[in-house]
């Protein structure tokens, strides 16, 4: 029988059938009172996707949103339960108070916490050590892809603390999550109704010992460039528009390539200049928000925020090569400094209805993600010349775009009964306009009059070079989907599910190189970028251009994904409960290339992926003691390429300074993973646990470099199998410090020590015969591409994190170190038989300080942070015995952070 709603509760429900959308949070039931016994209380359902009991330092319940497809936390026999403890997968749950006490202002950082998670750059959130390919990140349980198009994951220093209730990290697969789950899901679930009416104002300003104050390189861009904005200056010139839409090849004739030359290339974007003096960081924010009573039964809630930041990052780099396997004899050995002014703005307003059982949420997201990057770089290129000079010079603007939508209604239909409905949109753009790359030459000899001096005779690179491209990226993606639960006793829940996904991309990329005729005068190649490349120098010397992707330059990729689930969570005993369920995944995942030219070419680097997936999950959790249990886990999952892995075009990423290439055979990976985990909850938030885990990859997709005219590029490509098992260990104790003093500074103070440690191991096997499908490659042998027994890439052998600190207890008052630690991990095999390519985070030490204190009646908060305090040093390189080549060696300097957030 129907619950009775009231007139509101009745409306959202019928609105959400008309217009679905899906995601889970549930109304806690009601507690036990106060005065029964933890032995004598009745089992409880706590939802997952609800409002999940927890239990506050009083010992009150404190709801704890949760937002996830599908699920349910049963909680047998006791009222104060840990839902970590509770819930039937291996999860950790940050709550907003356990966020707010990691004294970190965005999610980011405070994941940085958890056991087995590593942040990467900026942002970027891995589970267990693996890479980009095996973390998925849901908002409110609905897909969140990330603003730079050539990455899986979001950058979560994107999203402010104060906007979010919950972070759950899942590391063991559940049917009613996508079958895209290799590491493990991270889904945040924003606030939907503010407990109180709130205003909180922040700013901070930043600096870094190898950036700020020193010298770094920019470029003038347009006055627009600190907003993260551009304007016309950047836009495509009269004359490449023209070019771009007639349907015609350069190569072919009937083309002015000295009227589309002479447009592109002016003292904005082709002179660099050099500062002395880098500006400090700075960062805005502003949250809010506030509740509405609406009707009888109903609650209203409007939350936003919006942030603003402005960093500089300069890197004096080494980045070399070698042409020998062995590593002996350097390719390229370059000196090269990067500065990168990254500005990023960022809203989100959410509303949320409240009515009941019942809730709505609408969620918006708009971020914004500029780098305006400056690269000066000289050295040396064996077959260019062994003792010539050369100078690099490139400059680039990368705008990255993510703005999303998603509804989300959570039902209760009757005491039995919930439904669960979302929908979601979200767009993602990645526009990089005039990227300018000039190459300079110096002979060294002596009987060379200009011998001395740099020239770019603009011969592709015999004696100087200069190319222009022009890429953007759009992406499209739809999502929906349905969740009923059903209890069918208080001890088993059914729980059946549909998703939708659609996505969809197009990606340009126009690539030209300019071209002067051999009588091109020496002393005319003196010039700087600028003056070379004027219209009167070029109508004068009859300078061309050469369209370099004259190929496939557009492609159009797409993705439809119909899944449905059935799960099943019962308790066998009061001390044994199983959540069993099966997946079922359709997908169809296409390449093409668009027609450009009136006169077309054959179309080989397309992609046709047609594949349909059995998906099953089982989790086994015994209480074998008072708050000890043992969970068991099996499943299978899989990971499908990335559009970026199958385009065949070739893209530079400024955040790790490489050029990636596509390649349009990849396949599916699948997945089969098992684990094993012990638990013991010792004390309210203490807890020790200790796991072991394996996967089984057929068919991984893993990277691999290559030399592409000299520059080195990274593609992808199926390795046979791969195997993955380690370990994982974790600790959560509180040391009271009250009995140092009575009063004073320890009386209300307690010692927090966290200690988590991850080992694995991985192995991929290639076997004599094995083969590989690589686009354009003359080899079809794995064998020439990995090397059996070789690691993953992206997976650390070990992972550390250590975190001390103080907190009051009374008070906002937080000091905490923090001691992380990943092992070597291969970012890449190696080219051509060379050794595979391995990145070396190291150690790295951190401190953060959070203060509250309380100015003519106002709420300030004090936050300073000191970050890489022991100076660590980013490597990445290749060895072979006593050599060693550096693709990337550079200084990221100490950071220091001063913030001030005042709350009205």
């Amino acid at each position: 029988m129907l619950k009775p709603f009231g007139r509101l509760s009745l409306l959202l429900v019928t609105s959400a059938l008309v217009t679905p959308s899906l995601a889970l949070a549930q109304a806690v039931e009601e507690p036990t009172e106060a005065g029964v016994s933890e032995d004598d209380a009745v089992e409880q359902p706590v939802e997952a996707a609800a409002d999940a009991s927890a239990v506050t330092e009083e010992g009150q319940d404190e709801g704890i949103d949760v937002s996830i497809p599908g699920g349910e936390i049963v909680v047998q026999g006791r009222r104060l339960q840990n839902v970590e403890k509770a819930a039937p997968q291996v999860v950790s749950l940050l709550s907003s108070a356990d966020i707010a006490r990691t004294g970190e202002g965005d999610i980011a950082g405070a994941l940085g916490r958890v056991t087995g998670l590593s942040v990467v750059g900026n942002g970027y959130v891995y589970v267990r050590g693996l890479g980009d390919r095996y973390s998925l990140a849901l908002l409110n349980g609905s897909p969140l892809p990330s603003p730079e198009p050539l990455r899986r994951v979001v950058p979560l220093d994107l999203f402010p603390t104060s906007l979010i209730a919950s972070s759950l990290v899942q590391k063991s697969y559940s049917a009613n999550f996508p079958g895209e789950f290799g590491g493990g899901v991270i889904n945040l679930t924003t606030k939907a109704i503010p407990e109180e009416s709130f205003l909180s104002v922040g700013g901070s300003i930043s600096g870094n010992s190898e950036t700020t104050n020193q010298l770094g390189y920019t470029h003038y861009g347009s006055s627009l460039d600190w907003t993260g904005f551009t304007n016309d200056n950047r836009a495509v010139p009269p004359a490449l528009s023209a070019y771009l839409n007639s349907g015609l090849r350069i190569s072919e004739g009937g083309v002015d390539t000295q009227a589309i030359a002479s447009e592109l290339v002016n003292g904005r974007n082709g002179v660099i200049q050099r500062n002395k003096h880098l500006p400090a960081n700075g960062s805005l924010s502003l949250s809010g928000g506030t509740s509405f009573e609406i009707g009888d039964d109903a609650t209203l809630g409007i939350l936003a925020s919006a942030g603003y930041s402005n960093k500089w990052r300069t890197r004096d780099t080494i980045q070399q090569t070698a042409s020998s396997v062995d590593l002996s004899q350097k390719e390229l050995d370059f000196r090269r400094v990067l500065t990168d002014n990254r500005i990023v703005a960022n809203a989100m307003v959410g509303f949320g209805i409240e009515a009941g059982d019942q809730k709505l949420r609408w969620t918006n997201v708009f971020i914004r993600d500029t780098i305006k990057q400056t690269r000066l770089g000289v050295g040396t290129r064996q077959t260019t010349s062994p003792i010539a000079t050369l100078q690099q010079q490139d400059t680039g603007w990368f705008e990255r775009q993510l703005v999303t939508s998603q509804f989300v209604g959570e039902f209760r239909l009757a005491d039995e009964v919930k439904l669960d409905v979302r929908l979601a949109f979200a767009n993602s753009q990645r526009e990089a306009p005039g990227e300018l790359s000039f190459e300079y030459f110096r002979s060294n000899v002596a009987t060379d009059p200009y011998g001395e001096y740099f020239i770019n005779r603009l011969n592709n690179g015999q004696q100087g070079s200069a190319e222009i491209s022009y890429s953007d990226l759009n992406e499209n993606l739809w999502s929906g989907g349905l969740d009923l639960s059903y209890n069918v006793t208080p001890d088993v829940t059914a729980t059946v599910g549909y998703s939708y996904t659609d996505t969809a991309r197009r990606t340009e990329k126009r690539d030209f190189l300019f071209t002067a005729p051999t009588t091109f005068p020496t002393a005319v190649a003196l010039f700087r970028p600028d003056y070379l490349l004027q219209p009167d120098v070029i109508n004068f010397y009859d300078i061309g251009l050469i369209d370099t992707n004259e190929a496939n330059p557009i492609f159009d990729a797409k993705l439809v994904n119909n899944a449905a689930y059935g799960q099943i969570r019962a308790y066998i005993t009061p001390e044994i409960n199983l959540n069993i369920g099966v997946r079922y995944e359709a997908a169809k995942q296409s390449v093409e290339a668009v027609p450009v030219f009136t006169t077309p070419t054959a179309v080989l680097a397309s992609t046709s992926l047609n594949n349909k997936y059995w998906l099953p999950a089982a989790t086994l959790t015994w209480e074998l003691a008072d708050q000890m249990q043992l969970r068991i886990s099996g499943s299978k999952t899989i990971a499908r390429p990335q559009f970026r892995e199958l385009i065949y075009q070739t893209f530079f990423d400024p955040d790790s300074n490489r050029q990636y290439r596509g390649n349009p055979l990849l396949t599916d990976s699948q997945l089969y993973n098992a684990e094993a985990r012990y638990e013991w909850y010792f004390d309210r938030d203490q807890r020790l646990s200790v796991a072991g885990f394996f996967k089984k990859i057929d068919k991984p997709i893993e990277a691999y470099s290559s030399f592409n005219d000299n520059s080195v590029v990274t593609s992808f490509a199926n390795a046979p199998q791969a195997k993955l098992y380690g370990a994982e260990l974790e600790v959560q104790k509180y040391f009271d410090l009250s009995g140092l003093s009575e009063s004073g500074f320890f009386s209300t103070r307690r010692l927090v020590a966290i200690a988590n440690y991850t080992f694995s191991k991985s192995k991929i096997s290639v076997k004599p015969g094995d083969p590989v499908a690589v686009f354009a490659a003359s080899s079809t042998n794995a064998s020439d591409f990995f090397r059996d027994g070789a690691p993953l890439t992206g997976q650390s052998d070990h992972l550390v994190n250590l975190q001390i600190g103080l907190e009051d207890t009374d008070s906002l008052s937080a000091q905490t170190l923090l001691l992380n630690y990943a092992s070597d991990r291969v970012t890449s095999r190696g080219a051509a038989n060379q050794p595979d390519i391995v990145e070396r985070p190291g150690f790295e030490l951190d401190f953060v300080a959070r203060q509250g204190i309380k100015i003519g009646g106002k709420e300030f908060e004090l936050k300073f942070e000191a970050r890489n305090l022991t100076g660590t040093k980013y490597r990445e390189f290749q060895e072979s015995g006593q050599n060693r080549i550096f693709y990337n060696l550079y200084k990221p300097g100490r950071s220091f952070s001063l913030g001030i957030d005042v709350e009205f």
